[in-house]
């Protein structure tokens, strides 16, 4: 599952047309994806997306294969990926994969190493990287331009600019 990447999950059937209710953590991967793949499900099916549209906190999303609830109903539950392949080229500059951000080492600009990123947390207005220090103490860090001038998903090499008691 390597060349996959998780973007969101039929969490629930939308009306009677078949149309899936798919919970999803970002928005642009879901709506760039043109095929969607099911790994968890035994046959490994692959569905097409048809049309999606976006309700409260949901994707509302009508596959080709799929013309009715009753279709829909095994498919409950699990969840999408797409090849990583093409969840890349679609990324914007200064987008990234969380899974390409953890396990980066994270310096200052001096060239210090401060430690590395353990997880990507979110809150309600951005993503957060949670820096873990060598003794082990985790930093949450609001990840935006001000504060992360550079990040290298290539060399896993990322440059903190904190304003001071950001990391203390």
């Amino acid at each position: 599952m390597e060349n996959y990447i998780s973007i969101g999950k039929i969490v629930n059937f939308f009306g009677i047309k078949g149309e899936a209710k798919i919970g999803f953590s970002n928005a642009n991967q879901i709506k760039n994806a043109k095929v969607v793949h099911l790994l968890d499900d035994p046959q490994k099916s692959k569905l097409t997306i048809k049309n999606i549209r976006f309700q409260k906190n949901f994707a509302i999303v009508k596959f080709e294969e799929i013309d009715d609830i009753n279709e829909l109903l095994p498919y409950k539950g699990q969840r999408l990926f797409v090849l990583k392949e093409d969840a890349v080229k679609k990324l914007e500059k200064n987008e990234f994969l969380i899974n390409d951000l953890i396990g980066c080492a994270v310096f200052d600009k001096e060239g210090s190493k401060l430690g590395i990123v353990a997880s990507v947390s979110s809150n309600l207005s951005q993503d957060l990287l949670n820096i873990k220090d060598a003794i082990g103490k985790i930093y949450s860090v609001p990840f935006v331009d001000e504060f992360f001038p550079e990040v290298d998903i290539k060399n896993k090499k990322i440059i903190i600019s904190p304003i001071e008691g950001l990391l203390s």
